[in-house]
């Protein structure tokens, strides 16, 4: 992947993070399951993570 191709994939992530991030207080609140939620958002923050280091070792 290219650098543009990285970082509107991390802008993808970030807004699917956010989403999810919004579901899982609206579960908590009406003390619902939140495993599913918790183990997606956890997925997201890694591959998100990792695109970021793609990209700083693109700079390198």
């Amino acid at each position: 992947m290219n650098r543009q191709e990285i970082e509107a994939e991390i802008e993808d992530l970030k807004a699917d993070y956010a989403r999810l991030s919004a579901d899982l207080e609206k579960l908590v609140y009406v003390k619902g399951r939140t495993e599913h939620n918790e183990e997606e958002l956890e997925r997201l923050a890694t591959q998100i993570a990792s695109l970021r280091q793609q990209l700083q070792q693109q700079k390198s």
